[in-house]
């Protein structure tokens, strides 16, 4: 039989990238966990990672005890929240999200979601996409809103590995400057005509983008900040310290003296959409159809 703790490990070995990182997140030794490994290894007759100085890989036997690791986990916790209705008559939903996307979205969603299974308890956990489709795949959460561009879902290699993706909303990102900027007054804007300027960031993973969409263009950019924030990004911009590339659903509040000049396409464009595992639970299955009838108010909306 193979023990669960063991897999629990495992899991935490895959996601770390070593055994120090992985004892670290368990509160364990790395002799317990490399001692753990071991055990599981000699239970199953195969090797499950690869061990070297620059850390741990798993081998072909551990990426499927992985997959069987985080199958296990998702309905421990399905297993959990029956009980707990049992005994409460109350379904529990744990919904993760990002900040500009659950501002935009999720409190209308939930409205819905609540009008109609009113016994249902929420709880919302705040994150980025890499940290929170894991927690989906693990059961911990019931449903992520995520966002991606081009591409697989963000969070590593197979970070869409046992989760379904619906898409709600496009978000193309534009350029924030100083309404006194020369280039203020365009329809749009290519970034190659941004070369010369410094930037500042509302995430990492914005600037990513941006050099990868200014390597096309040409340009190395200049990025002199980058923050958690796209409204404190802005209120950088507005201090003179650049420019920003910030997605439409994050211009809101407005910041005085700035404007935004959408990107000419083949523009760099956000995509938001509800990650889920399979199974179709029913008050999942409502939260993704509210925020589907969210989104489409919303782009019914900007449409007028």
């Amino acid at each position: 039989m193979i023990d669960v703790q063991r897999l629990r490990v495992l899991r935490a070995v895959a996601e770390h990238g070593s055994f120090n990182r992985a004892a670290g997140a368990l509160r364990l030794t790395p002799s317990a966990v490399s001692q753990q490994i071991a055990a599981l290894e000699r239970g199953l007759g195969a090797q499950v990672v690869d061990r070297s100085t620059r850390g741990v890989t798993l081998t072909q036997a551990g990426r499927i005890m992985v997959g069987a690791a985080e199958t296990v986990a998702a309905e421990l916790a399905h297993a959990r929240q029956q009980v707990d209705r049992l005994g409460t008559g109350r379904t529990r939903l744990t919904v993760a999200t990002f900040t500009s996307g659950g501002r935009l979205l999720l409190p209308a969603a939930l409205a819905r979601l609540t009008a109609e299974h009113p016994r249902t308890v929420i709880h919302i956990r705040e994150g980025e996409p890499e940290d929170t489709l894991p927690l989906v795949r693990q059961g911990a959460v019931d449903l992520a809103l995520a966002y991606r561009f081009d591409g697989p879902l963000p969070g590593g290699p197979g970070a869409g590995s046992g989760l379904e993706w619906t898409p709600l909303v496009e978000d193309p990102l534009y350029v924030v400057l100083p309404r006194e900027h020369r280039l203020a007054g365009r329809g749009d804007l290519d970034l190659s005509e941004l070369a010369g300027e410094p930037w500042v960031l509302g995430c990492l993973r914005t600037e990513a983008y941006l050099r990868r969409y200014a390597g096309i263009a040409g340009f190395d950019p200049e990025v002199r900040g980058t923050t958690t924030d796209y409204f404190f990004a802005r209120s950088l911009v507005a201090a003179g310290m650049g420019v920003s590339l910030i997605p439409s659903v994050a211009l809101d509040p407005e910041v005085p003296g700035l404007v935004a000049v959408p990107v000419a396409a083949p523009g760099p464009v956000r995509h938001i959409g509800a990650a889920t595992r399979g199974g179709g639970r029913p008050h999942v299955t409502a939260l993704v159809r509210a925020l589907r009838e969210e989104a489409a108010r919303l782009q019914g909306v900007s449409a007028k």
